[in-house]
């Protein structure tokens, strides 16, 4: 049976089953593209800032720019000057928003996972209405067509909402565990810089300016004294 016999199989609960599944198909693509770790917190990008900012060599601009980990360690620098507490809490506000960025769409794609058996369930027991009908009505054996259809009715849309549910829980799961993994790392990364400011003695010097003639890579361009 091809995609097309399935649909009309199905009937008309067979449309909604459809979007869901093109739409857990658009969902799971965007946050696989999206959800890379080296992307959002990438390796040694706390220890690169502690080592600028013990060098006074820290570029904002670049850090913002660089990632979302990048823009929330520029968030605590921007408070370095109110204290300790002032930067874990700027840090904990912008990993937050950072966090939630990260959980976008996946409401949308376990509620795919919730409904699609449903819809399934609601064919199954449209068809098997249908094929009760017809015995009631007495006229079972000459009305074969309706008998089967009623039946494939019901067994095509149960096989249908579980086909489109099983993969959308299944990376539903999996989106969920990564972005704990990838927070995690926020938090190992942005702990690190707070334990090295606390213990960081010198004139903390940041840079706000874009890259300038000359500036290797736009962390040292001149330093604007906060």
């Amino acid at each position: 049976m091809d995609m097309m016999e399935a649909l009309a199989a199905g009937g008309w609960l067979m449309l909604p089953l459809l979007g869901c599944s093109l739409l857990a198909t658009v969902i799971i693509i965007e946050r696989l593209w999206t959800l890379r770790a080296a992307r959002i917190a990438p390796r040694g990008l706390g220890q690169e800032v502690c080592t600028l900012v013990a060098r006074g060599q820290v570029n904002l601009f670049w850090l913002e720019s660089h990632s979302p980990l990048g823009g929330v360690l520029a968030a605590g620098l921007r408070n370095a000057r109110l204290g300790h507490e002032q930067v874990r809490a700027r840090l904990q506000e912008a990993g937050t928003a950072v966090v939630h960025e990260m959980e976008r769409f996946l409401s949308p794609l376990g509620t795919i996972a919730a409904i699609a058996p449903l819809i399934g369930l609601l064919g199954t027991v449209v068809g098997m209405i249908e094929v009760f009908s017809v015995i009631v009505a007495g006229d079972g054996a000459s009305r074969t067509v309706d008998l089967a259809g009623g039946i494939s009715r019901a067994l095509v849309t149960t096989a249908a909402g579980l086909t489109v549910a099983i993969p959308a829980l299944m990376f539903h799961r999996y989106f969920l565990r990564r972005v704990e993994d990838i927070t995690v790392r926020l938090e190992e990364q942005s702990s690190q810089v707070v334990e090295f400011l606390a213990h960081h003695a010198g004139e903390l010097t940041l840079a706000e300016r874009h890259e300038q003639p000359g500036d290797a890579d736009g962390r040292l361009s001149p330093r604007v004294q906060r």
